[in-house]
């Protein structure tokens, strides 16, 4: 039955606040029993990571083999999850009139009662393609490590899913007129330039999924007009996986949120829940890194400044510094990256990409080797809180699940500092 279109205007403003409001702190317990990721980031043998680190270059098996493995892995552990292909083609620099191939893989999880439309979604993200030159190119910050966080934080919340919505199933929630939240995680193809990163040479899979969504309209009595007005929030990682990465809040008006995940790293950190943190004591393990975006432009001498301001701190470096961040010094506009298209059509973005960006950005030394396992498993469980208290998973978090650490199989040598961004 349709909804009076007042009655419908009335509850997605209510919904509106509600969400919010939306965002529940875990408990010091529920922080301990987050789930690390075992074996699975090792770069050999993890089963989450090593399928990832090989060039996966647009249209190439390399990417069809990735592609592969983020699908077989929902479908035989976590089947509850909807798994969708956006595809689309577009003529590169590189190709000439030759079409390129990009497929974007979107998993989600709805409350099981709501209908399109009707459910808000937390949004995480990173890209799966890798660079073209030069030939070869691992991209391990850049972004295999991400996607990797990403796996591992779907199977780390779907119980709790599972059992916050039997909850409200059984205390008779499960209504639309209740504040619905679902969650989806995009790993987007073509981010990379095939040849000078400008507005037609890249973010390829982007574009293509940001203005299919919009014009995805739902029907009128909805809570959201189109698929793109669902997002809550678009949390985009990128270039992350080397050591001491230091990421800045980059947009004001998604300050909030970043100043919630900063919180549960400083909470994280007391805890001493942190691999990499000094008090663990780890055996030292290499770095890497991505760079910053993709428009040439004055960022030089900003990186070669914050390079040179954190050198001597690196063994205190927290992720997230901005916390008490005031004032108009946002950089949300000089970085170009996957969130672009969604931005420019309404999305709240929270940008986790470092800045400097990594040493080895869009070098051959951007592989498994060097990238810094203790800091990977770190962003994974700061990730996993993060959208856990968003989900409002508090009270449905397993504590007797365990914190396995990561297999160090492959160390290496801690490969030295991050330099300065060619252009941020």
């Amino acid at each position: 039955m349709a909804h009076p279109p007042f009655l419908c205007f009335v509850i997605q403003i209510l919904l509106l606040v509600c969400l919010a409001a939306a965002y529940s702190t875990l408990s010091e317990e529920s922080l301990r029993a987050l789930p690390g990721p075992g074996d699975d980031f090792n770069i050999k043998t993890g089963k989450l990571l090593s399928p990832i680190l090989q060039p996966r270059v647009p249209g190439t098996p390399g990417s069809i083999v990735v592609r592969n493995h983020f699908i077989d892995f929902f479908k035989t552990t976590l089947p509850a999850w909807k798994i969708e292909l956006q595809n689309s083609t577009s003529k590169t620099p590189a190709t000439g009139d030759r079409e390129v191939p990009f497929v974007n893989v979107i998993v989600s999880r709805d409350p099981p009662w709501t209908t399109p439309g009707y459910s808000s979604r937390l949004t995480l993200a990173a890209h799966y393609d890798s660079l073209s030159i030069p030939e070869g190119f691992i991209g391990a910050t850049d972004s295999a490590a991400p996607c990797a966080i990403l796996m591992h934080t779907a199977r780390s919340i779907d119980s709790a899913l599972t059992a916050k919505w039997e909850k409200m199933k059984a205390d008779g929630q499960d209504s639309q007129f209740e504040d619905q939240q679902g969650v989806q995680i995009f790993f987007l193809d073509g981010e990379e330039a095939f040849h000078t990163w400008t507005a037609t040479d890249s973010v390829y899979g982007a574009r293509s999924l940001a203005a299919e969504m919009e014009s995805a309209a739902f029907a009128a009595q909805s809570t959201f007009h189109n698929a793109i007005s669902t997002i809550s929030l678009f949390v985009l990682l990128d270039l992350l996986g080397a050591k001491n990465p230091v990421v800045p809040s980059y947009f004001q008006t998604t300050h909030w949120a970043y100043k919630k995940m900063a919180s549960l790293e400083k909470r994280l950190r007391s805890l001493t829940l942190f691999e990499s943190s000094p008090k663990k004591a780890l055996p030292k393990k290499s770095i890497s890194k991505k760079a910053p975006s993709k428009n040439p432009s004055s960022k030089k001498a900003l990186s070669k400044k914050a390079s040179s301001k954190r050198s001597s701190k690196r063994d205190d470096t927290v992720f997230l510094p901005d916390f008490e961040k005031t004032g108009d010094r946002w950089l949300g506009g000089m970085i170009g990256d996957d969130h672009i298209p969604f931005m420019e059509r309404g999305v709240e973005v929270l940008h986790i990409i470092p800045t400097p960006f990594p040493r080895v950005w869009h070098n051959r030394e951007d592989d498994g080797a060097h990238l810094d396992l203790p800091t990977v498993a770190d962003w994974s469980k700061l990730i996993i809180a993060f959208t856990a208290e968003w989900m409002e998973l508090e009270g449905f978090i397993n504590v007797k699940q365990t914190s396995s650490r990561y297999s160090r199989d492959d160390e290496t040598e801690e490969s030295g500092h991050i330099i300065d961004k060619s252009e941020l």
